[in-house]
């Protein structure tokens, strides 16, 4: 019998844990969380919470800044507008896969 093993990311991912995971000083992240670019949560203690697509997100927003030499308002605008394609190009997959009709206005 072969035994394999399954990581699980947890629910959810403290504010060292996705600095560690992205590669920057925790501050770095919390000022992200202030500008808006991630969501965070707090809890009673007024610890920082995250998702765990967070890390991704947050190294997607430090290339963007480094690479293209944006800054953060206009990485939240790209941001944004890469959700925006993400959600049409899954729309569009679903309905040329045959799953579900277009619904024309």
């Amino acid at each position: 019998m072969s035994s394999s093993l399954v990581l699980a990311l947890p629910p959810r991912l403290d504010l060292g844990m996705v600095a560690a995971a992205s590669g920057i000083h925790p501050e770095l992240v919390r000022r992200f969380v202030e500008l808006g670019l991630v969501s965070a949560w707090k809890d009673g203690s007024d610890r920082l919470w995250f998702s765990p697509a967070a890390p991704q997100l947050v190294r997607r927003i430090v290339r963007l800044h480094a690479d293209l030499s944006l800054n953060y308002s206009a990485v939240a605008l790209v941001i944004d507008l890469l959700a925006r394609i993400d959600v049409l190009e899954n729309q569009r997959w679903v309905i040329r896969s045959g799953k579900e009709t277009p619904k024309w206005r």
